[in-house]
C-alpha cells in the first residue's frame, strides 16, 4: 500500500502526546519545515506527514514507538534522507509520523586498540570517518553522500560504496547494534566481539531491513589500520571484457591491496566533464571504457606505486590497456575519484534517467552489459546507456539517459518497462535487482514476484513477530498480506 489515506486521521491530541516526548522545539508541524523530509532524493516519491519528531536519546525513541504501537500510529524512520528507493519517504495521506535521528549524532567511543568505534544512529558518515582518522584508523565505507548520510540509514540499507571489494559492506563493518523495537523495548546488542556464537544473530535481521523491524539507535563499527601507501590510476580500455581481464590480473598481483576497481563508460566521462565543475578528461584521447584502480598498502607508498605500475605494464603487454595515467599527488587521486563519484549527478542535466542498482557475478558482467544494451536499444532506440560501477564486487549502476530531444516525462513513464527488461537479464545471469540501494517502495512489488513463496512467507513471519501492530515503515520492502504494513 503506497498511501495512508484510508487510515484514521491522527488526532491533534495524539500528536500533542508524541510531541511532548521530545519537546515542542523538536517536533515539526509547519508545512515549510516538513517539506524537505517528504521528498525522496531523486523526486520519485513525495509523501505527507502531520509531524516530524527529533528524539535526543534512545529512551525518547522507545517512548515514541511504545505510544505508536499502543495507538496504531505508523512511523517512518529517517536519518539523512539520501536513500534512492523511497524507503525513508512517508506515504501520501498524511498519517505517517516521521522519526528523525539527526539529533542523535554522537560518537560515543573510539577504541583504536580494539579497532572499534561506537556511534549513534544519526551520526554522519563523514564524522565517523573523521573520528577514525584522528586515532590513525580507517572506517572504509565511502559514498558520494557521505557528508549527509547517517550511520543508521547506512546500516538499514546495508550500504556498500566503493570499498566493498576490500572491506565488505555495512553488514561486514558492524559488530553490534542498539535497536528500539516497535513495541518500545530496547535491545542493547552493542557487543564488540568478533567471535560470539550464542544463538541467532539478531544483528543481521536489522541490517538491511530498512526500518521495518525497528530503529537502529547505535552501532559498534569496525575500524582498520590506516593504509600507509595509496595509489590511484585510470586506464583506457576497449571493452568490459578487457576490464574483466585486467581485474583478474589486478587481483592476482595485488591481493588484498586492491581496494577499488571501478568500470566507467566513455559517455559517463563526457557527462562529468560537461557538467561537473573542475572535472577534466584525464587521458589524451577518448576510449570506449575506463577502469579506475585503487591500491592501498600497509607498508609504504613505494609498494603501492610499484604495484600499480606493474599492473599497467602487464595490461599494456596483454593488449588490454590502451592508455593510462597514474595520480602523482593526493589531489590528483581525489580528482579521479571525484569524476567517478560525480557520474550520477552528471546525468541530471541530460534529462530523464532510468536507473538500476544491480549485481551480477563478476565473470558475467561483460556478457550482461552486451545483452542489456542490445535489449534496451531495441526497446528504446537512441537511449544513452551510462552503465558504471563496482566491477570488483559485481555491482553495476545500469543507468539510461533519455534520447537527445526526447520528452522527459514520456521517457520516465517507461521506467517499469525498461526495469523489467534489465532486471530480467540480471536474474537470468544469477544476479540481484538490488545491490546496495535497498528495496524501499521502488522495488517492493517486484521483490514479491522474484523471491520464492517460502522466502516471502519467512519475511512475513519475521515482520509479524517484531512488529505485531504493523507500525514500522509500512509499505516498504514487503506488504504483509491483509495488513497496511
Amino acid at each position: 500500500m503506497d498511501n495512508a489515506a484510508d487510515l484514521p486521521v491522527v488526532a491533534p491530541e495524539l500528536l500533542d502526546r508524541f510531541a511532548a516526548i521530545v519537546g515542542e522545539a523538536h517536533a515539526l508541524r509547519d508545512v515549510a519545515d516538513l517539506a524537505p523530509h517528504l521528498v525522496e532524493n531523486r523526486g520519485l516519491y513525495k509523501g505527507s506527514s502531520p509531524l516530524l519528531l527529533k528524539p535526543g536519546s534512545t529512551e525518547e525513541v522507545a517512548a515514541i514507538l511504545k505510544l505508536a504501537s499502543e495507538t496504531g500510529t505508523p512511523i517512518v524512520p529517517q536519518t539523512g534522507n539520501t536513500g534512492l528507493v523511497g524507503g525513508q519517504t512517508p506515504r501520501t495521506g498524511g498519517q505517517d509520523i516521521i522519526v528523525s535521528l539527526e539529533r542523535m549524532n554522537k560518537i560515543r567511543d573510539v577504541d583504536p586498540v580494539a579497532n572499534v568505534l561506537v556511534a549513534e544512529g544519526g551520526a554522519i558518515l563523514a564524522d565517523v570517518q573523521a573520528a577514525a582518522e584522528k586515532v590513525e584508523r580507517l572506517f572504509p565505507l565511502s559514498l558520494g553522500s557521505e557528508g549527509s548520510c547517517r550511520i543508521g540509514g547506512n546500516l538499514s540499507t546495508n550500504a556498500g560504496g566503493t570499498a566493498v571489494l576490500a572491506y565488505g559492506n555495512m553488514r561486514q563493518l558492524c559488530l553490534g547494534l542498539e535497536v528500539v523495537l516497535p513495541t518500545g523495548e530496547i535491545w542493547n546488542g552493542l557487543r564488540r566481539l568478533k567471535k560470539d556464537n550464542t544463538g541467532y544473530d539478531l544483528r543481521d535481521l536489522f541490517i538491511g531491513a530498512e526500518g521495518t523491524l525497528g530503529i537502529i539507535t547505535g552501532a559498534v563499527l569496525k575500524l582498520f589500520p590506516k593504509p600507509v601507501g595509496h595509489q590511484v590510476a585510470l586506464a583506457g580500455l576497449a571493452s568490459p571484457y578487457d576490464a574483466l581481464h585486467l581485474f583478474e590480473k589486478a587481483s592476482t598481483l595485488c591481493g588484498t591491496a586492491l581496494t577499488g576497481f571501478e568500470l566507467m563508460p566513455r559517455i559517463g566521462i563526457e557527462f562529468t566533464t560537461r557538467h561537473i565543475d573542475g572535472v577534466r578528461d584525464p587521458l589524451e584521447g577518448p576510449h570506449a571504457w575506463y577502469a579506475l584502480i585503487d591500491i592501498s598498502t600497509s607498508d609504504s607508498a613505494e609498494t603501492a606505486s610499484v604495484m600499480v605500475q606493474s599492473l599497467l605494464e602487464q595490461g599494456v603487454e596483454a593488449g588490454l590497456v590502451e592508455d593510462a595515467v597514474i595520480a602523482s599527488s593526493v589531489a590528483q587521486q581525489k580528482a579521479l575519484w571525484h569524476m567517478r563519484e560525480s557520474m550520477s549527478d552528471a546525468q541530471k542535466p541530460e534529462g530523464g534517467s532510468i536507473k538500476h542498482d544491480v549485481s551480477v557475478p563478476v565473470s558475467k558482467i561483460p556478457a550482461f552489459m552486451a545483452e542489456a544494451e542490445k535489449a534496451v536499444l531495441a526497446a528504446m532506440p537512441g537511449a544513452r546507456i551510462c552503465a558504471f560501477g563496482h566491477l570488483g564486487d559485481g555491482n553495476i549502476h545500469y543507468n539510461i539517459s533519455q534520447p537527445v530531444g526526447a520528452d522527459k516525462q514520456a521517457f520516465l513513464d517507461r521506467w517499469r518497462e525498461i526495469n523489467a527488461i534489465v532486471h530480467g537479464i540480471v536474474l537470468d545471469s544469477g544476479g540481484s535487482i538490488s545491490a546496495e540501494h535497498g528495496i524501499g517502495q521502488l522495488k517492493r512489488d517486484e521483490l514479491a514476484h522474484i523471491r520464492s513463496p517460502i522466502e516471502m512467507e519467512l519475511m512475513y513471519r519475521i515482520k509479524a513477530a517484531f512488529d505485531p501492530a504493523g507500525i514500522m515503515n509500512p509499505g516498504k520492502v514487503i506488504n504483509v498480506p491483509g495488513t497496511s504494513a
